[in-house]
């Protein structure tokens, strides 16, 4: 009997970044060039990415993704916040592949049901995934062009508590070891304050992430004194990474919507960033 694959469908092609495959692909590649290689490093284990509209954070996203390109990676894995729904779990797609206007991406499934596997708190699922989720989703075509091949292992936190980051990360470690990985954690910064605060609140951010210091990063974050949406995958990835054998972190830019529109009375932040040896 002939099976259906599930594919997760493109959702945010059209608002978030261009819905046209060709127009799809020399946006990113504009972005990817006017980005260039920052300094050589023996091995990047992760890496840390918006994941606003292309026309906002393409710009600081690409950097991250420009320190990768010509890598070889045979999976990613992509950890990203779940912004429409609430759920305990952290969920590893079940399907067979997510789809963008550039073709479909190929899910590890062996490596998404060993994950799973490793913990009753990581659930092989679609929850998380089947929405119109895009902090996921807009990863996507950057990977698409700068790795010709690669699988996918596609992970959406529910709960980013502080048990959940240290299950993930734990799991992943174990997970990842001996494999050419590449884990993507996709986070925006403050949200919707004014310029001069929003740089504050995200100043903190980046100069935790720049000193590799995730203990530092959870306690600034539990007091307020900084934001993102993406906590959890980022403190799993510095964690994950660490475990791997990363002991440098850089954070490669930082800018808000302010930057990029000239509207400072409500902005976001972004930053990019990246976990290395």
């Amino acid at each position: 009997m002939h099976m259906i694959e599930k594919v997760r469908k493109a959702a945010v092609a059209g608002t978030f970044y261009p819905a046209n495959q060709e127009k799809l692909e020399r946006d990113v590649a504009v972005f990817l060039e006017n980005s260039l290689p920052v300094e050589i490093v023996t091995r990047i284990f992760g890496i840390a990415v918006p994941h606003a509209g292309y026309t906002y954070s393409g710009g600081v996203a690409a950097r991250a993704y420009r320190q990768v390109m010509d890598r070889d990676f045979e999976l990613v894995v992509v950890i990203a916040p779940s912004h429409k729904i609430y759920f305990e779990e952290i969920s590893v797609y079940n399907g067979a592949a997510y789809e963008t206007p550039l073709g479909k991406i190929h899910v590890d499934r062996d490596s998404a049901k060993k994950l799973a596997s490793l913990h009753p708190g990581i659930i092989y699922s679609d929850l998380g995934h089947d929405i119109d989720e895009h902090a996921l989703e807009v990863q996507l075509p950057f990977l698409q062009q700068v790795f010709y091949d690669f699988s996918l292992l596609p992970i959406v936190m529910g709960n980013q508590d502080a048990a959940n980051v240290e299950v993930l990360a734990d799991a992943l470690a174990k997970l990842l070891t001996d494999k050419k990985a590449l884990i993507v954690a996709s986070s925006d910064l403050s949200h919707f304050h004014r310029y001069e605060k929003a740089k504050t609140l995200d100043n903190v951010v980046v100069e935790d992430v720049a000193r590799y210091d995730y203990a530092k990063l959870a306690g600034d974050l539990q007091k307020g004194l900084c934001e993102m949406c993406g906590a959890g995958p980022v403190l799993v990835t510095m964690k994950a990474c660490e475990k791997l054998g990363a002991n440098k972190a850089k954070v490669l830019l930082y800018r808000n919507s302010g930057d990029i529109t000239g509207e400072r009375d409500q902005v976001v932040g972004y930053m990019s960033a990246m976990f290395y040896e």
